[in-house]
């Protein structure tokens, strides 16, 4: 039986930690130029450094920035339209059954949410970061959770018809599960936005991550198990984009948290926050489990909910060893080995278990 959370231990979960004052100093936003600002580098910080915000990339200290920048911005580039998605619409029509498609709604309705959130939210950290090469990186992540966004937008345009396809934009509406889902992860980026501490910016950058490595992988092994049997391959043609762009985004905040318990360690010291975050993860793979298992109700071919807790409770004990925390759940072996090899893109991987994404293909090399 996996870790179950009510209603109203919820609530008491968020407002019991929200009283935690971990170190209680306010962040202030970084001046546009500021001419008293240091040259160097050995003085640089993640947040609370004195940075002229002048981006003289010839002096950098966060070489995994940069280079992941230079991932995202150049290498990882695609374009949606370049999957026709012709033969997604006919199977749709014809080929899924009742089941399948409402996962195939409700999971784009919560990835088209999760995406949302990244474009509008990726603003607020921008506002406290203190070294140029992380406002290239987090610029170009914000450039790829548009074109995410857009390229849910391209696959419910192609597929369904416009008036379903409102209705999946707005299934939050009249779905409550999906709506506490997403005031969840709302509501820790909101306190970043309304009361901006060191604290509120370590817990939103630990949300960010989680969102990142956790909240999109039961949707996405929903759609490698359908392109497994052959069945909307253009839609899963898609997701393998865009699942590899959220790798280089786990893996830049994977590094900035790192940074940050280098160059914040009272912060991490304190124990709230290591509770904090253990809760969390907890919190966090409960939900993604009954997520995954409300949108598949034990009806699809190759994911039943048995599948779906292990997979998700494998995650979040790689997420969170990952940042020199100890496993939750113990578990060691991906019992859904399949999709590592399922969502490689002409034959270019990309590695849970690399602390960055191994080789990409350029546009002009992509095949469809």
């Amino acid at each position: 039986m996996y870790f179950e959370i009510k209603k109203n231990e919820v609530l008491t979960f968020f407002y019991t930690y929200a009283k935690f004052i971990i170190m209680e100093k306010c962040l202030s936003a970084t001046k546009i130029f500021n001419e008293f600002g240091e040259r160097n580098i050995d003085a640089r910080r993640i947040i609370g450094g004195n940075t002229t915000n002048i981006m003289e990339l010839n002096n950098l200290k966060y070489r995994w920035a940069y280079d992941l920048y230079r991932t995202m911005g150049f290498t990882n580039f695609w374009i949606p339209e370049e999957i026709s998605m012709n033969d997604d619409k006919k199977q749709y029509e014809k080929l899924l059954s009742e089941a399948e498609k409402r996962a195939y709604e409700l999971v784009l309705s919560f990835l088209i949410a999760l995406d949302s959130f990244q474009v509008v939210n990726l603003k607020e950290f921008t506002r406290y970061l203190t070294a140029p090469e992380l406002h290239m990186a987090i610029t170009a992540q914000e450039f790829q959770e548009a074109l995410h966004s857009y390229s849910y937008q391209l696959i419910l345009e192609s597929v369904v018809d416009p008036i379903k396809a409102d209705e999946i934009y707005n299934y939050w509406r009249q779905d409550e599960v999906l709506k506490e889902r997403i005031k969840v992860i709302a509501e820790i980026y909101d306190n970043l936005r309304f009361n901006p501490s060191i604290e509120n910016f370590v817990k939103a950058t630990i949300a960010n991550y989680v969102l990142e490595s956790l909240y999109f992988y039961s949707g996405f092994a929903f759609f490698y198990t359908l392109g497994r049997q052959g069945k909307m391959l253009n839609t899963v043609q898609q997701i393998k984009y865009i699942n590899r762009d959220e790798l280089t985004h786990v893996t830049l905040f994977r590094n900035i948290i790192l940074s940050l318990k280098k160059e914040q360690p009272d912060v991490f010291k304190e124990k709230e926050l290591e509770k904090w975050i253990v809760e969390y993860f907890k919190f966090a793979t409960y939900h993604e489990i009954r997520w995954g298992q409300y949108v598949t109700q034990n009806k699809i071919l190759g994911l039943n909910n048995d599948l779906i807790e292990k997979y998700i409770k494998y995650l979040a004990d790689l997420r969170i060893t990952q940042l020199g925390f100890k496993p939750i759940y113990h578990i060691t072996e991906n019992p859904l080995p399949w999709i590592d090899q399922f969502r490689t893109i002409n034959n270019t991987k990309t590695d849970f278990f690399q602390k960055k994404p191994q080789t990409y293909a350029k546009r002009n090399e992509l095949r469809w």
